[in-house]
């Protein structure tokens, strides 16, 4: 949906996507761990003198952190069909996850990056298509960042009241511009309203992505001012937790603003920010 009727739509929607998510999260809690995977990721051969210096380019060390995690864009590394989305990191450690829904909008992610690169923070960005298409550039420079893009359909709809045909197209069609715009295919998926069913779980598994849901709310698509959204992002901060923002689908103005104040506070209170690997326990 476009980015000034997301709003409206999501009020309309929010009651029954949130009985529909709570079942999902009703069960054991998924936590995904930052741990490197098992499979050996194959090493580039060393390099010297010149070949070294063109090797650095930023489009040659894209997400090399991540490397070896991402599926093949030709056959998506097998997934296996979850019952419901992880909610949390490995709790070891003081470790974060920042999350950000519904874009790339030029009017707010330009600064959330720049908010976030001022720190040095990495962050996850599970974007809709029809904002990304006409945004590349904002993946691109998410790629360039070391962020991670997931998906977050084409239009935001809410999946479980659509065929399975209607969500592979608006899960497929963003994959593809995802892949074409960041570099990688998405390997993470989250479901609009975080509505999941047996069908949204099976069609993001054989697109090769794992679906991650949240622990933290901010609840800053209600625009509640900038102080509370700080509040409950502060209030909620634990080892593990995945906090859930937004940097479109209406005025994020209050999220930018609360992005500069929290982040530097829970930086200074330990926290570290991590974006997650493929490896689960």
């Amino acid at each position: 949906m476009k980015k000034d009727q997301l709003l409206t739509r999501r009020r309309a929607l929010i009651a029954g996507a949130a009985v529909l998510g709570a079942a999902g999260a009703a069960g054991t809690a998924r936590v995904l761990t930052d741990e490197p995977a098992t499979e050996p990721v194959r090493k580039a051969p060393a390099v010297s003198g010149p070949e070294a210096r063109s090797a650095l380019k930023p489009s040659a060390y894209r997400l090399q952190p991540m490397a070896g995690f991402a599926p093949t864009r030709s056959r998506p590394a097998r997934t296996a069909v979850r019952h419901e989305p992880f909610l949390r990191m490995s709790a070891r450690g003081r470790n974060m996850v920042l999350t950000f829904d519904d874009g790339p909008d030029p009017r707010y992610t330009p600064d959330i990056l720049r908010t976030l690169r001022k720190y040095d923070v990495r962050a996850m960005f599970f974007v809709c298509g029809e904002m990304a298409v006409d945004n590349q550039d904002l993946l691109s420079e998410m790629a360039d960042d070391g962020h991670v893009v997931g998906n977050h359909t084409w239009t935001h709809p809410l999946l479980t009241q659509l065929s399975r045909s209607e969500i592979r197209s608006e899960i497929e069609r963003t994959c593809e511009v995802i892949d074409d715009a960041y570099g990688e295919p998405p390997v993470w998926f989250r479901a609009p309203y975080g509505a999941w069913n047996r069908a949204v779980f099976r069609v993001g598994a054989e697109f090769g992505m794992e679906p991650l849901a949240w622990t933290v709310d901010s609840l800053d698509w209600t625009t509640p001012g900038t102080d509370t959204i700080v509040d409950r992002v502060e209030s909620g901060a634990a080892p593990g937790v995945v906090v859930l923002s937004h940097d479109a689908g209406g005025d994020r103005s209050q999220s930018v603003r609360a992005l500069r104040r929290y982040l530097p506070h829970l930086l200074d209170s330990g926290y570290h920010f991590h974006v997650p690997r493929r490896k689960f326990t």
